[in-house]
């Protein structure tokens, strides 16, 4: 029998001190991935995990079949026009990645009809993701960029999770390999004009894209000319072109501060063009659009301005007003077509999108705009691809958590819109018996935070449901509603899935964004218990069923969520967590790090960041009470959060906490083969799914599934108003 006595950490003397503060860390020798004994200490928590949770597999395997059964896994992505092709996307049934491929264009206004079943007699295959993934147990794909005479591919793979891409050059009508000499470089690959030339990026020691090179086709990398190094540690960089490929872009940018270049692609060797010169707290982005470029900027403005300068503008003083963001919106973007400039933007919380009609009479070359709606209480909403800058409609991709991803086509003369594809659930689901809300928490300085709710159609809120609660709550991200077929297996059994969009990330503007950051972090955790409460308040939850769940930075709040407010919780998953942030953040030769000041403040300058990181970081004020059963899942070759962070976490949870270890167990699982984002191809992905899902659900005491709607309760649903008060 397996045995199921917890893993001990051994403890190691390890002195840190700052500030005056000397702190002795028992478990950073947790750190070196190559160590044999750290191997061993990670394989001895997996087979401890499995152990503990060997019962859990009749679970796990009905999750899985779940999740199969409701995916149409011989399937394709809508095809898109770009120059004389159409191109698109497929799996097939029982295989892990997807293929790329395209189809000759015909007649441009009519889209081809391709049979999810069926391989076109005249398809090229760009990439097949299978193939080349080959026996790797971690396959992605970092770049995949065909050239603008679509001739040439260039793709860029990861086969350990390290996220450093080596690089390929094939022919497309040959199918010859031209170049395969690139290799640990960063994301992003852009040709030249004549697809004779790539520009792209080398990352640092601490994983920053420091570098961008220009490579010639076929030459030797040695000989490669270094176009732009960044000094500015707090500076990242990336790589894109622009829709008409006329231009290349250069995009510089620290968390608050940011400067384009651009770079005529038909003069591959010639200098990139600064739009306007970096100013410290001013981000912009820029969007060429025919003759002028189109920017969006936060100058005088949190929440960002749309304006517009001459094409060959070098200076912010020749940027031009076009549109203010009003009460209650954020600007976020804009995409630039012959016809009509696209807005997208949030209002009121919500991911939304405004057509600018091209008017030759305005000054800035465009009429007043006219808002795109959408009828749902909460959705996400955004352009889908759309490569051709002239189009006269354009795709734009809807969902939310009861509505599939949803592809439209949206007519710009007559705004008419036609369902091009929406995703498929197969299998016993009714969609109808699920509903959306949303309702408001009062944080603790009388703060409203938004939280997106799901559930089954047939729950009232009368205090006995199971409920799981996420959270992200950083860097400006939003946890916008998605809709997820895995998800459904939660719902199914009883669960209200509910999101709380805490301060930290960027659902309710900058300044949501700025209440969340830097020495006001702690407004992050205090929210999301202000949520879990509401959720019990309202009645949605049992206030002793309730399980928290978050990822990376969200990991972080995992952790200090329940050293805060450990009786809210029945349960908590850290995904990849984030929990030794204060060691990190104090560390600049480690990834992220520098960049990461703006975010977080630099404890290693400021005393006052220190004791502030040092007061709420998980790993730093573990104590010794009862806490949620918790499960931690890392991956061994996460550049981002070093599995060290997860394994530390256990291991001091597991010598503090005084749990029964029968009934709220401490797991920690690592992915040998993976990277941040967990396994990879998608059927390891579910798997994975299932695994965690299912002890989430087992410490809920939610793992039967529920009979089926019927339509009296599904016609209740309607009474079930949002309460916000």
């Amino acid at each position: 029998m397996a045995d199921l006595t917890p893993p001990r950490a051994d403890t190691r003397e390890h002195v840190r001190e700052h500030h005056g503060d000397r702190v002795v860390d028992p478990y950073e020798w947790l750190r070196d991935g190559d160590d044999p004994e750290v191997r061993a200490y990670l394989d001895a928590e997996n087979e401890y995990a499995e152990a503990r949770t060997v019962g859990l597999q009749p679970l796990r395997d009905s999750i899985f079949a779940e999740i199969k059964s409701r995916v149409l896994e011989t399937d394709l992505s809508v095809p898109v026009r770009s120059g004389p092709w159409w191109y698109y996307s497929r799996t097939v049934e029982g295989q892990q990645y997807s293929i790329h491929a395209r189809v000759p264009v015909d007649d441009p206004a009519v889209r081809p009809v391709v049979a999810p079943d069926e391989t076109p007699r005249d398809e090229q295959v760009l990439l097949d993701g299978n193939l080349e993934a080959g026996d790797s147990e971690f396959f992605s794909i970092g770049a995949l960029s065909v050239s603008p005479d679509h001739t040439r591919l260039a793709f860029a793979t990861d086969t350990s999770g390290d996220e450093r891409f080596d690089l390929v050059v094939r022919d497309l009508t040959s199918g010859e390999t031209l170049d395969d000499g690139l290799t640990g470089i960063g994301y992003g690959v852009e040709f030249s004009h004549d697809g004779g030339t790539l520009f792209y990026t080398r990352v640092d020691e601490a994983w920053r894209p420091h570098q961008l090179y220009r490579h010639v086709v076929g030459s030797d990398p040695a000989t490669d000319v270094l176009v732009h190094e960044e000094p500015d540690e707090r500076f990242w960089m990336g790589i894109g072109s622009s829709r008409d490929d006329r231009w290349i872009l250069l995009a510089l940018g620290s968390k608050t501060t940011s400067e384009v270049r651009l770079l005529d692609s038909t003069k591959p060797e010639a200098d990139f063009r600064v739009v306007a010169p970096r100013r410290d707290g001013v981000e912009y982005d820029v969007e060429p659009a025919a003759d002028r470029l189109l920017i969006v900027h936060n100058t005088d403005n949190p929440n960002s301005d749309l304006a517009w300068a001459p094409l060959d503008a070098t200076s912010h003083e020749q940027w031009r007003p076009l549109l203010a963001a009003g009460e209650g919106e954020r600007f976020l973007g804009v995409d630039a077509f012959d016809d009509v400039a696209v807005l997208s933007l949030r209002r009121e919380g919500l991911t939304s999108l405004s057509l600018l009609p091209v008017d030759s009479s305005s000054e800035s070359g465009y009429a007043a705009p006219v808002p795109v709606p959408f009828d749902e209480p909460i959705y996400s909403v955004g352009l889908g691809d759309n490569p051709e800058p002239g189009q006269s409609a354009l795709q734009v991709v809807f969902e939310s958590f009861v509505t599939p991803r949803t592809v439209l086509d949206l007519d710009l003369a007559t705004g008419e819109r036609t369902l091009l594809k929406q995703q498929p659930v197969l299998g016993d689901v009714d969609l109808s018996d699920y509903v959306q809300r949303r309702e408001w928490a009062t944080a603790a300085d009388g703060t409203l935070v938004p939280i997106s709710v799901v559930h089954r159609a047939d729950l009232g809120p009368d205090g006995s449901n199971p409920g799981l609660l996420t959270a992200y709550g950083a860097y400006e991200h939003s946890s916008d509603p998605y809709f997820s077929v895995a998800r459904l297996s939660l719902l199914d059994r009883g669960v209200v899935h509910a999101t709380a969009h805490v301060r930290g990330g960027g659902e309710m503007g900058r300044h949501w964004y700025d209440q969340g950051k830097l020495l006001a972090k702690p407004n992050t955790f205090s929210d999301t218990v202000a949520c879990a409460d509401r959720l019990v308040e309202l009645g949605w939850v049992a206030p002793d069923r309730l399980g928290l769940e978050g990822g990376s930075a969200g990991g972080l709040l995992v952790g200090a969520v329940v050293n805060l407010a450990p009786d809210r919780f029945r349960v908590a998953h850290g995904a990849v967590p984030f929990v030794d942030a204060l060691t990190t953040i104090l560390r600049p030769d480690l990834p992220l790090t520098v960049g990461e000041w703006e975010e977080w403040g630099n404890p290693l300058e400021d005393a006052e960041v220190y004791a502030a990181m040092k007061a709420y970081t998980p790993y730093e004020n573990v104590a010794a009470q009862d806490y949620p059963a918790i499960l931690a899942t890392t991956s061994l070759n996460d550049t981002r959060v070093f599995f060290t962070e997860a394994a530390k976490w256990v291991a001091r949870l597991r010598a503090t906490v005084t749990n029964d270890e029968a009934t709220r167990p401490i797991l920690l699982r690592t992915e040998m083969a993976a990277g941040h984002g967990g396994r990879s191809g998608r059927y390891a992905a579910w798997e994975q799914i299932a695994w965690e899902w299912a002890f989430v659900l087992d410490q809920l005491g939610a793992t039967s599934r529920l009979p089926r709607v019927d339509d009296d309760q599904r016609a209740g649903r309607a009474t079930q108003e949002p309460v916000r008060d």
